[in-house]
């Protein structure tokens, strides 16, 4: 009998576990042995902190994350097709989901292992519910081009679509170049463009906050390093 591949989601922030991942989750995490991580090191402390604390020696860790190639996944559904279940941890927030690990999932899917999402934080839901934008007509951007002349154009892009089909767009960024990418919004968007800010969901620090372009020029804010969504 073939094995399953549970998908964990994880805090955003440093916040304590069971303030964020639910009893029935961490049960399942307590269950498994074999866990698919995106590094090793924070892959340990968070399965310690589910608790394996004292034990996570005897586990077995898979790195998973943009340089796993399609081979080493194989190997991993290999393991999974023996009969043991796997369980994949993002970083932070879901598995697959604006993270590395879908290849995987697809890998799974073909080779007909069940595939089980379990429930835990997504900070692109938790941002979209609290902005005012519609949760009806909405996508996921994903991250911007790096380069600010492509960027520009991509953000001029955006806004007309958001304005004509009044879709709210989310976007994501790496947190040490957040204030570059707030930056560019504040000098390629309209004034009565409106922005939503989401930052360090789920921790003591987080908020968000939805203004037009006017007004956050007028008062910006700095958010180098520190984990964000941005809705226009």
């Amino acid at each position: 009998m073939k094995g399953k591949l549970f998908l964990i989601p994880s805090p955003l922030g440093d916040t304590t576990v069971e303030e964020v991942i639910p009893n029935g989750t961490l049960e399942i995490i307590r269950s498994l042995d074999h866990f698919i991580v995106e590094e090793l090191r924070s892959g340990r402390r968070y399965l310690s902190k589910c608790g394996f604390k004292g034990m996570v020696s005897s586990l077995k860790l898979y790195r998973l994350n943009e340089h796993t190639s399609i081979e080493e996944m194989e190997e991993y559904i290999t393991i999974i097709e023996s009969g043991i279940s796997m369980g994949m941890i993002s970083e932070a927030g879901l598995p697959a989901v604006a993270d590395p690990g879908s290849n995987m999932v697809l890998l799974a899917h073909n080779a007909t292992i069940e595939v089980v999402p379990l429930v835990g934080p997504s900070s692109l839901m938790l941002a979209l519910m609290a902005s005012g934008k519609s949760g009806q007509n909405f996508s996921f951007v994903g991250y911007l081009p790096v380069k600010k002349n492509e960027r520009k154009v991509k953000i001029e892009e955006i806004e007309r679509e958001a304005n004509r089909l009044g879709r709210a767009h989310l976007m994501i960024e790496a947190p040490y170049r957040n204030d570059s990418l707030l930056a560019d919004f504040l000098q390629f968007c309209s004034n009565g463009t409106l922005l939503t800010i989401a930052s360090m969901l789920t921790s003591p620090e987080g908020f968000v906050i939805t203004k037009t372009i006017e007004e956050w020029r007028k008062a910006p804010i700095e958010l180098n390093k520190k984990p964000t969504v941005f809705i226009l």
